[in-house]
């Protein structure tokens, strides 16, 4: 399947001051297989070699034991019969069996920089053992983490555009080219598109998931794949966690997720989870899941707001899974609702909020809401090229309210309505409203800062 981070594995490898690459990203994500079946296969055809940590055993062993990148290279060399160059791919999966291949990076970055060298795997644990060696801890004092010295790439669920190409790719053309040209679609295509959409809210952007979809055309035999995803992550946590009582926390609130954003406030309520909890004591828990992708935490912003963006660490936030397939799964709403004639009805917003806080957060937004008197709310603020974008997300035609209330206090580019109507312009209201199957479009521009001003429709 096609994956956009390719682009970005393209551009690691072309470029002269590649460094050993590291990717990050929670499990089931495809990392393996964007690296191995898509990128190596594809750019280092016969001469790439691929170490599975879980399985290879001397390797790891003898990885374990030296970061000596002369003596690993050697031995690699000697043990697959191959010699390796400048031109020959080393690919370290499940590092994570082998936190001190990551401390090897370094050697390999200052004494063979001209070997490409990715690793990847469930990076959580390295991740954890890096945060544990900046505060200090004695035990894991000898984990060198290789500071300076590696590129990074995380990878996420795929996005609706990812899951478009490859279920449909002459709709995605179409769609892509209407937004290119900034103009609305036929009503026919429209409506096409949103039952894409739809489909992708159910399916999600697990590889899994949607390969079995588009292989079978099953929405429900790609459901029971979430199912059985959503259990794996669940397994997880007893992995990665020290204390019984971090794992509990840390499945209660995982599994609580949709109960949380299903109030009319939407933000973070320990008491929903566990009586009579603070916030406080779901910190751990909100770090060991953001920090291994399975949860976006989101923070409220009020009144006026300044640039750059910061998180208040006191204020309220939200919190949104990593994959709308799975938040539909954790829903508990039946599956025939997402395809029903029914579903506008059906499916609450906050499908829609996991739906754009997920296309955001792949795209390396950092996640704001902004929160005005009485009940007025914009879902998301972006910070673009040093301007200001609310992002209004509506199933319908909404009000103006928010937006009206938000602009007494702050100055912003134009405002982002995302719902289920054609594009259009309001240049009177500085709004711009785009369908859903867009916004992965809207999130790129915003991303590279490349947002034009909006033609009048």
């Amino acid at each position: 399947m096609e994956r956009n981070a390719t682009q970005k594995l393209i551009e690691w490898n072309n470029s002269k001051r590649r460094k050993p690459l590291i990717i990050w990203g929670a499990r089931q994500v495809g990392k393996t297989y964007l690296v191995k079946d898509i990128f190596a296969e594809s750019y280092y055809k016969n001469n790439y070699i691929y170490i599975d940590f879980k399985i290879e055993d001397e390797i790891r062993d003898f990885c374990s034991k030296t970061a000596n990148a002369a003596k690993i290279i050697e031995y690699i060399s000697l043990l697959k019969g191959r010699h390796i160059t400048e031109n020959t791919l080393l690919v370290f999966d499940e590092a994570q069996e082998c936190p001190n291949i990551i401390s090897s990076l370094k050697y390999f970055c200052q004494d063979f920089q001209q070997i490409p060298v990715i690793a990847t795997g469930s990076m959580v644990r390295i991740k954890i053992q890096r945060e544990t060696q900046k505060r200090g801890n004695g035990e894991h004092d000898k984990f060198l983490f290789p500071v300076g010295k590696f590129n990074q790439i995380t990878i996420y669920p795929m996005t609706f555009d990812e899951f478009l190409i490859n279920s449909n790719s002459t709709l995605y053309e179409t769609v892509k080219k209407a937004y290119e040209s900034r103009t609305p679609l036929d009503t026919g295509i429209h409506n096409l598109a949103m039952d894409q959409v739809y489909k992708y809210l159910l399916v999600g952007g697990m590889p899994e998931a949607v390969s079995i979809y588009i292989e079978t055309g099953d929405l429900l035999e790609s459901r029971e794949i979430l199912e059985v995803l959503y259990d794996n992550y669940l397994a997880d946590m007893d992995l990665y966690q020290t204390s019984r009582e971090a794992v509990l926390r840390s499945r209660a609130l995982f599994t609580n997720i949709y109960k949380e954003l299903n109030r009319e406030s939407k933000n973070f309520s320990p008491g929903l989870i566990e009586d009579k909890s603070k916030t406080r004591n779901f910190f751990t828990s909100i770090q060991w899941l953001t920090m291994a992708h399975i949860i976006n935490q989101s923070f409220q912003l009020k009144e006026h707001i300044t640039l750059p963006l910061m998180p208040d660490h006191e204020s309220s936030f939200r919190l949104f899974l990593c994959d709308i397939g799975m938040f539909s799964y954790q829903s508990g709403i039946n599956a025939a609702s997402f395809i029903s004639t029914e579903r506008e009805n059906t499916l609450s917003g906050i499908f829609f909020e996991n739906f754009i806080a997920s296309e955001l957060t792949a795209k390396n937004h950092k996640l704001f809401y902004w929160k005005g008197r009485s009940s007025s709310e914009l879902e998301f603020i972006i910070e673009s090229d040093n301007k200001l974008y609310p992002i209004d997300v509506k199933k319908g035609r909404g009000a103006l309210n928010s937006l009206q209330k938000f602009a007494d206090h702050n100055k912003f580019e134009y405002a982002i309505k995302v719902s289920k109507n054609n594009y259009g312009y309001n240049a009177e209201h500085k709004l711009l409203t785009i369908p859903f199957y867009f916004f992965p479009f809207v999130a790129k521009d915003l991303a590279d800062g490349t947002m034009a001003i909006p033609y009048s429709q």
